[in-house]
């Protein structure tokens, strides 16, 4: 009696044990499997980061580019220089300031004067021919050299001129040219601006006796040379003379003087 009581103790002490040992068992399990699923989440919240994260980037970077890579006609439409120039894409926007430069008009390229000359700069220093047009021209006689007359051409003009080579001389009706003094050619030709002058003399007569008689005369024209010296060019002056001038075919006119002193010391 006392047997069975003992084995049913014993029975009852390995079951429990047995009952323990699986509920230890068990809970390890559990524990482990808990562990492990604890381990593995983040990976999978971070590999929902990435797939979360990479779109919003490519969403951002891609559709920027293609907004600026596009021309942009808003500005030129509305005229605004500033007008702002949105661009978006994905979870991102921006904007940009315009900054396309002002047309240069006519009037910015007139401000800028370096370098540059005016149209009044250029026409007044353009040099033209003297001719009786734009010039004054006198005839005086002189006591110093005798039988001898002096021109004096004025620039009236508001250009330079030229005085080329020397007077091309007519008394009244005479066919042919006044003779010109090579000897007198100067260095140079003789420019003047506006308001100045220059001289030729005129010997009326050479040695006496070597040629016709003298000739009385009233009317001089005076003729201008060109740069070709070729003929005449221009508007010739008319001129009275002096009272009973003379004149022959061994006379000279000098070529024009930059200097009064000049012309008359032939």
């Amino acid at each position: 009696m006392r047997s069975n009581r003992i084995r049913t103790t014993v029975l009852a002490a390995t079951a429990l044990l047995a009952a323990l040992s699986l509920t230890a068992c068990s809970g390890e399990s559990g524990s482990s499997e808990s562990s492990k699923a604890g381990a593995a989440a983040p990976v999978a919240n971070t590999i929902d980061q990435q797939a979360t994260s990479q779109p919003e980037s490519h969403a951002t970077s891609q559709p920027e580019s293609e907004a600026t890579s596009q021309p942009q006609t808003a500005a030129p439409e509305t005229g605004a220089t500033d007008a702002p120039v949105t661009h978006s894409g994905g979870s991102g926007s921006g904007t940009t300031k315009n900054t396309v430069p002002p047309v240069e008009t006519g009037a910015n390229k007139a401000g800028n004067t370096a370098g540059t000359t005016s149209t009044t700069s250029s026409s007044s220093t353009k040099t033209v021919t003297c001719t009786g047009s734009n010039t004054k021209v006198t005839v005086t006689k002189v006591s110093r050299p005798i039988n001898h007359l002096l021109l004096t051409v004025t620039n009236t003009g508001s250009k330079l001129c030229n005085a080329y080579y020397a007077p091309k001389l007519r008394f009244d009706d005479a066919q042919a040219v006044f003779p010109i003094l090579d000897d007198s050619q100067p260095q140079a030709v003789v420019t003047l601006a506006p308001g100045e002058s220059a001289y030729a003399a005129i010997g009326l007569t050479g040695e006496p006796g070597a040629g016709p008689a003298p000739r009385k005369a009233a009317h001089l024209q005076v003729n201008f040379a060109g740069k070709s010296n070729v003929g005449s060019t221009g508007t010739p002056a008319e001129l009275k003379l002096p009272a009973n001038t003379y004149w022959d075919d061994n006379g000279f006119v000098t070529y024009w003087q930059t200097e009064m002193a000049d012309a008359l010391q032939y």
